[in-house]
């Protein structure tokens, strides 16, 4: 476990290690993927509200917090995995300016649609559950997405659809894979794009 450990890449809280659980639990995403995904967003990061929809480890919206996000709602099913999340946003320093859910996915999106709307999500299930496409979805009818929010997704072997995402307001600004095993999208969402 101690070699896998994750860590902030950089920003306010650079070089902390985070706790993450043993076995397969949760799957944190590996440095040189990470590194990739926000060199992707560095500049759209700053004053962000931001949505860790699968939080695991929290590693990623903890990256955002060390460079500069406002703020950000961490939701995991697993009160484990929670409570791992609270650890690690004690120990960067970011407790006070985080909220914490444990909760499937699907009803925090119910429960959160028409209160909270944010500028950056994460979303980065077990691969096996292949629910990318169905959360941008949920997310974007339920209200949750600011105009102009970035959607940074990680996906296994679900195929990302990007005629389907442009239908429901979503534009792939970048596509990568890692490997076999690893799709790393982001997207942007523009409210103006739905239901013309």
């Amino acid at each position: 476990m101690e070699n896998n450990m994750p860590r902030i890449i950089t920003g306010s809280a650079k070089g902390k290690k985070l706790l993450s659980l043993e076995g397969d639990a949760t799957r944190p995403t590996s440095d040189r993927i990470k590194g990739a995904m926000f060199s992707s967003i560095q500049f759209d990061i700053e004053g962000r509200r931001v949505l860790d929809l699968f939080a695991g480890t929290g590693q990623l919206g903890l990256e955002a917090m060390s460079r500069g996000a406002e703020g950000v709602t961490f939701v995991d099913s697993e009160r484990e995995a929670m409570e791992l999340v609270k650890k690690n946003a004690v120990s960067t320093g970011f407790f006070d300016k985080c909220r914490y859910s444990v909760s499937d996915w699907r009803n925090f999106i119910r429960k959160a649609g028409g209160r909270d709307r944010y500028d950056l999500i994460f979303i980065d299930p077990p691969y096996a559950m292949e629910c990318c496409l169905d959360a941008c979805a949920r997310l974007a009818s339920a209200g949750l997405l600011a105009n102009g929010a970035l959607v940074v997704l990680e996906s296994g072997e679900e195929r990302i659809d990007t005629a389907v995402l442009a239908d429901i307001g979503f534009e792939c600004l970048k596509s990568t894979s890692y490997g076999k095993k690893t799709a790393l999208h982001v997207l942007i969402y523009r409210e103006e794009g739905v239901g013309a």
